[in-house]
């Protein structure tokens, strides 16, 4: 007699099937003033790359709004505009993190690097320096690079949703 299989069996991965319809990592045309390059790899506790996975990126107001799939190294991409702040915020971008394990998603933020408002944004204020650094995108190769560590000594700091 065989069993039917319980959810817990069948969480995935299924992500492909939700990023065939246009270039969803594309928030802005390429050509777009403003436009960059968000790039970074999505990793495991022991460091061994997710390939997997899937990233969505929000702006904080959720008008805009993208979504890759990583490929067999791990890699991710976006293409965007810097989003407005927030009054007293730094500008960020909210993500999810969809990977294998999850049965539920989890809930991270990247801000840009060299933002004068990152020193009184009131969520980074509220962390360790260390912490804090796990949320903040660097300049890499005229684009920005955030990768996402799910547990370990590198693990990037999530939120409660």
């Amino acid at each position: 007699m065989t069993l039917p299989r319980t959810p817990a069996q069948t969480v995935g991965p299924f992500y492909s099937i939700g990023l065939c319809r246009r270039p969803e990592n594309e928030l802005v045309g390429r050509d777009e003033p403003g436009a960059l390059e968000l790039a970074g790899r999505l990793f495991d506790g022991e460091g061994t790359p997710v390939v997997d996975g899937l990233i969505e990126v929000w702006d904080r107001a959720g008008r805009r709004w993208g979504r890759s799939g990583t490929d067999a190294d791990g890699r991710f991409a976006f293409v965007l505009t810097k989003p407005d702040a927030a009054p007293g915020e730094a500008p960020r971008l909210d993500v999810w993190v969809h990977a294998r394990g999850l049965l539920r998603q989890l809930l991270t933020r990247i801000y840009f690097a060299g933002e004068d408002a990152n020193t009184s944004d009131p969520v980074l204020a509220q962390l360790a320096a260390a912490d804090a650094a796990t949320l903040v995108a660097q300049a890499e190769d005229g684009g920005l690079r955030f990768d996402v560590h799910l547990q370990g000594e590198r693990a990037t700091t999530f939120f409660a949703h």
